[in-house]
């Protein structure tokens, strides 16, 4: 009987707030920082993103960015991943990676943003003749920020959701995932909070430089800074792990993680699809961030439209964002307390099916508003205070709750269903599903929005709110369908087994 069995249940506050044994903090704590340090240059990129891109193009090119941009990198990644995963160790295909990313943002702070104006072409002539393709356009001409935030929103889908909780599952059992996938959020989540109180800092850092010197620019470059910094962390604890807690047998053992461990067998990439994709579980996973990125993406693409009204500069957007990822990170930390606990106490089914109903709840009042915003202004006058404001607040509660079930919950029971798979559907198979199925969830909800605003002339996103209404409703119905389908292979999997370890 192994030592951690032998230990008793938790109890009293230990079992809220903190359910880790001492002999586990040498695993659990650097785990947890490496998730501290990701999702901090998670929420420090998007916020560049977005504050590069929203006042300079307006919101309504994001759809395009990520349609034409962001989907096809991560088709791209994808076939690489799966190339470097045959040629290098999970240890080095690990550095690779993170290293090609803290590179580009190193080169972007200190070449392409710089000169961007000798860099940029001018296609306001091209953008007159087809004004039906301005948002496509756009894109192409501001290419700097283009890559920019095709390279952030990488970063959230590779190094957070595929290389951390694939080194998670590797070495994570099913019952210690169930205490700590949660808490790993609530560490992570500090990041979200750090970051936020940062991007307030250096913003008003950058607007106290010198007249001759460009603030947003002096703000990217602290930003940037504090996000390498960052990414140097993370492989310093990466492989301080490997060094220290995967060579103690109570830590980690291969045989306890999900099924025994198989010779490691190289597929070529047409393989690994077809294996891929044969697979009715993966199938299921794979609709879980394809709904999860459509529905959080319609509401979203609206929202971000208002703030920019709001807030028209770089520096106020950001301001105004580093705010929202305060709060947002505030409200995730608390989330993830009581997500540790629904994990614990009850079925992965009844923690799954939270985040959609918190994602539908709050996107069909946000909608809702914005139907019927323009009825509502005598109100808003009132009350003393605008349609515009409301909105905006509104969308931020939409996303702060939205976003924090997401961390607390959806990213725990998605990655824990996958620890009970072999090794090919668990690299490989998560690297098809976290890349491409959480990239065509985004660029699903783009495309969407891109093709309305591409086909009715002279549409918003604010004036197809009824439209994108309808389609998020039937995009929530299917996210139920999906959680109760895997729910039902995940328990078939997972019960087996744990019968047969309690007789042990």
């Amino acid at each position: 009987m192994s030592e951690e069995k032998k230990l008793p249940e938790f109890t009293g506050l230990s079992a809220i707030l903190w359910p880790v044994h001492r002999f586990e903090m040498k695993k659990f704590l650097p785990m947890g920082l490496m998730m501290f340090c990701m999702l901090f240059n998670y929420s420090t990129l998007r916020t560049l993103k977005d504050s590069l891109v929203v006042p300079t193009c307006g919101a309504e090119v994001i759809s395009s960015l990520k349609m034409w941009g962001v989907l096809p990198s991560a088709m791209l990644f994808v076939m690489l991943y799966a190339k470097l995963a045959n040629a290098l160790s999970k240890k080095h295909l690990f550095c690779t990676v993170l290293c090609i990313f803290l590179s580009f943002f190193g080169c972007f702070a200190l070449f392409l943003y710089p000169n961007r104006v000798f860099l940029h072409p001018d296609l306001s002539a091209t953008i007159a003749m087809l004004p039906r393709l301005k948002w496509v356009f756009l894109v192409v001409e501001n290419w700097t920020f283009s890559i920019f935030y095709i390279m952030s929103e990488l970063w959230g889908s590779v190094v957070l959701t595929l290389m951390f909780w694939q080194f998670a599952n590797d070495i994570t059992k099913v019952k210690e995932a169930k205490r700590f996938y949660s808490m790993f959020g609530i560490i992570g989540n500090f990041g979200l909070i750090a970051s936020g109180y940062l991007t307030q800092m250096f913003t008003r850092l950058g607007e106290t430089a010198p007249a001759d010197v460009d603030p947003w620019g002096v703000t990217i470059n602290w930003l940037v800074g504090a996000a390498l910094v960052s990414g140097v962390l993370i492989v310093l604890l990466y492989n301080w792990i490997h060094r220290n807690v995967l060579t103690d047998p109570r830590l980690y053992d291969p045989g306890d993680i999900g099924q025994p461990k198989k010779k490691k067998t190289k597929l070529s990439i047409r393989e690994s699809f077809k294996y891929i994709f044969s697979s009715k579980y993966l199938g299921f996973i794979a609709l879980l961030p394809l709904c999860y990125g459509i529905s959080i993406n319609l509401v979203e693409g609206a929202w971000k439209s208002q703030v920019k009204l709001m807030f028209p500069t770089s520096s106020s957007y950001a301001s105004f964002m580093g705010a929202f990822q305060v709060w947002m990170g505030t409200a995730s930390v608390i989330c993830m307390f009581i997500g540790i606990n629904i994990l614990r106490k009850f079925k992965w089914r009844t923690a799954a099916v939270i985040t959609p109903w918190m994602i539908l709840g709050t996107g069909a009042c946000f909608f809702a508003f914005m139907i019927f915003n323009e009825s509502l202004d005598p109100l808003m006058a009132a009350i003393g205070t605008t349609a515009l404001m409301v909105a905006v607040v509104l969308g931020q509660i939409q996303n702060v709750l939205s976003k924090a079930t997401k961390y607390s919950l959806f990213d725990s029971t998605t990655q824990m269903s996958y620890i009970p798979l072999d090794e090919e559907l668990k690299i490989k198979g998560k690297a098809a599903v976290d890349v491409v199925g959480g990239r065509m969830g985004k660029s699903g909800g783009a495309f969407i929005q891109w093709a309305l605003l591409a086909s009715i002339s002279g549409s918003t996103l604010v004036s197809l709110a009824p439209v994108m209404l309808g389609i998020f409703l039937i995009i929530m119905l299917l996210w139920f369908w999906a959680v109760s389908g895997l729910s039902r292979e995940f328990e078939a999997i997972t019960k087996p087994k744990e019968t047969a370890q309690a007789k042990k």
